[in-house]
């Protein structure tokens, strides 16, 4: 039960008021968006390593993109490699196979 103080406060209710997400726009509207399937955390993670555009995916080593990521943020999961390797797969190959585009292809 609320007291008459806490009911004439904004925000104080019965039931607490969830945290809003914070939404990573950048990386959300990223062309790296464009890849099927492609995580938002993990285009953030390449954009903080300076890949913007797909094309830059081009002739990278997905291991040395991961190291890269992983000294500019050490808390980043050791799954994420398998959508740095999918994404250069998809950057590098003209038609790529439906079936590759699936991170769980890439572990």
């Amino acid at each position: 039960m609320l007291t008459d103080a806490q009911e004439c406060v904004p925000g104080l209710s019965m039931f607490p008021q969830k945290k809003k997400k914070k939404v990573d726009y950048e990386a959300l509207n990223s062309a790296l968006m464009h890849i099927p399937r492609m995580d938002v955390e993990a285009a953030r993670s390449l954009i903080d390593i300076g890949v913007r555009e797909i094309y830059d995916l081009r002739g990278r080593a997905p291991e040395i993109l991961f190291e890269e990521a992983y000294r500019k943020n050490a808390e980043i999961p050791a799954d994420r490699i398998r959508y740095f390797r999918m994404a250069v797969y998809f950057a590098e190959c003209e038609s790529p196979e439906a079936s590759k585009l699936h991170p769980d292809e890439w572990n």
